[in-house]
């Protein structure tokens, strides 16, 4: 067994970032479960969009989950995840007009809900749902950096052409305060920064989001439709009536 000590940089860097979070973002969260919990008592669909990439995962995290919510509709699309080849998913995620196409055919309705991740919160496939969103009516919590919104040159070619940020679109935005470059280590005698930590602190965020959503029904004396393991004995038969209501209506279910 070794002797050295374990290099605790990473996880002291990641639950520092977890914690401001937690003092400095509270508001917003519990502002967005508000949201989140009025669409469940207008028995309304909560969307979930991820602008590319690995913010894609978040997406995938919150949808048909232990302990997550049951009127989550993915917007999925798998030319942006990872789930495509990453230097296609990389051009599709930079592509103007992509995003609006997304989104025009999953066709929110006036006052739904929609959260978007994506750290960079700039790129022409989350910039585009975004506004496509904003006009077919849609409230939009988006959890991004304000770092990268930022910190980012104007005119850097992965802007949107309107050259807005994502927040500039939210009605309500929560700020992961990921850092340009998404990585929380450097090791000594090598240049290149490497563990990044933004998809574990949008996870994060993503279940705070439930915790504080489900608290705020059961104040209000309504029954949040919540999986469970279906995997855990009796599982299936608890989750059927939400198949049975929500299978329907989710296109990825």
């Amino acid at each position: 067994m070794s002797s050295e000590q374990p290099d605790l940089g990473y996880l002291d860097a990641t639950v520092a970032l977890m914690r401001k979070i937690e003092a400095e973002q509270r508001g917003n969260i519990e502002q967005a479960a508000d949201l989140m919990v009025e669409a469940i008592a207008a028995d309304r669909l909560i969307h979930v969009y991820g602008g590319g990439g690995h913010t894609t995962l978040v997406m995938g995290e919150m949808f048909f989950r232990a302990g997550g919510l049951a009127n989550i509709n993915p917007i999925m699309e798998t030319g942006l995840s990872v789930f495509n080849q990453a230097l296609k998913y990389l051009e599709l995620e930079r592509c103007v007009n992509y995003g609006r196409s997304i989104m025009k055919y999953y066709r929110l309705e006036p006052d739904d809900v929609l959260i978007i991740f994506h750290n960079i919160g700039i790129n022409p496939a989350t910039i585009d749902a975004a506004l496509e969103a904003k006009e077919q009516g849609a409230k939009i919590i988006a959890v991004s950096s304000s770092r990268w919104q930022n910190e980012m040159p104007p005119d850097h070619f992965i802007r949107h052409p309107s050259r807005k940020n994502l927040f500039d679109l939210a009605d309500v935005a929560i700020d992961d305060y990921n850092a340009v470059g998404d990585c929380a280590v450097r090791v000594p005698g090598f240049d290149t920064p490497i563990a990044p930590n933004s998809n574990v602190v949008d996870f994060f965020i993503a279940h705070r989001l439930e915790i504080e959503t489900v608290k705020r029904c059961v104040a209000r004396g309504i029954e949040p439709p919540v999986w469970r393991s279906a995997n855990a004995p009796g599982g299936d038969e608890f989750n059927a009536r939400y198949i049975a209501k929500y299978f329907p209506r989710v296109k990825s279910l």
